[in-house]
């Protein structure tokens, strides 16, 4: 088996007990801190792809003494299905618009591919993972919101004990972003909604959002590893943050209301959870209350 060592920037040799102790004297005040406390993560349809490290990630959080809470999208998947059966893929102000044949789709895909196949995964990689949806047990409540975008619904309340009774038994719940309206139908709901409302209804220590962007860059491009809400807000209204980062950040500001911290970090970048949760450094952008 061969041996590699890593260096420092003068070349000398960083012995492997060396570089050992400094990871964990690390990371050991921020496992201690998440110790018992509860982490929704979302895992965009961009993302998905890098499902494997992502668990890996929250198996290893739960291992850990964290209560992580996974919400998971899967549009990508949901156009591939809507293209293979020759229907229409509408989006209105970055809404999918759900018509009765497109909300079968949904359903088939979030909950039969998505969310059993991440269910599936975990449990080969020796997590204990339970796949359910805002519809079981009237998790999720909602109502329509406009006619126009069909079965698409917005969030009136979420009732966290489903969640709540898994994580005391051990288990990590995957949760499709689906939801009940006042007449028992199902309405399809904007993941990083439910994800938001959710850490809220939890009392989440910090709600992560898994995305394709690495975080927030200032003005020199540089990425921020921390900043308030104000100073976020401020970068955009000087446009600093602009085009497709927009609805990100706005995702994430919106969300302070119910969590005090916010993470936004890239979901491809290998075991990007555990850089960001347990070292000084982090790996994506912060945005505190």
């Amino acid at each position: 088996m061969a041996i590699s060592f890593s260096r420092t920037p003068e070349g000398d040799v960083i012995s492997d007990h060396h570089l050992i102790a400094q990871v964990l004297g690390e990371a050991l005040p921020y496992i201690d801190f998440l110790k018992g406390k509860t982490l929704v993560i979302k895992l965009g349809g961009s993302t998905l792809e890098h499902q494997r490290s992502v668990l890996q990630d929250i198996i290893w959080l739960r291992a850990l003494g964290a209560y992580p809470v996974l919400v998971h999208g899967g549009g990508p998947y949901i156009n591939e299905w809507l293209t293979k059966l020759n229907l229409p893929t509408r989006f209105v102000n970055g809404l999918r618009v759900t018509d009765a044949a497109t909300l079968e789709i949904v359903r088939m895909v979030l909950l039969g591919q998505v969310n059993q196949g991440l269910v599936l995964m975990a449990s080969q990689m020796g997590g204990k993972a339970i796949g359910l949806s805002g519809t079981d047990g009237g998790m999720v409540r909602a109502h329509m919101i406009d006619e126009r975008l069909g079965f698409v619904g917005e969030v009136d309340s979420v009732d966290p004990t489903p969640v709540e009774a898994l994580l005391k038994d051990g288990y990590i719940p995957v949760v499709a972003p689906l939801s009940e309206g006042p007449d028992g139908t199902c309405l399809n709901i904007n993941a990083d909604l439910v994800a938001a409302h959710l850490a809220g209804a939890l009392n989440a220590e910090k709600l992560i959002f898994l995305s394709n962007v690495a975080g927030i860059c200032g003005s020199d491009g540089n990425l921020i590893s921390e900043l308030r809400e104000s100073d976020a807000r401020k970068l955009i209204d000087e446009g600093v943050i602009h085009g497709g980062m927009i609805p990100k950040v706005t995702a994430c500001l919106d969300a302070l209301v119910a969590v005090p911290r916010v993470h936004i970090v890239d979901g491809g970048d290998s075991h990007v959870l555990l850089r960001e949760l347990f070292t000084d450094k982090g790996a994506g952008t912060m945005i505190i209350r």
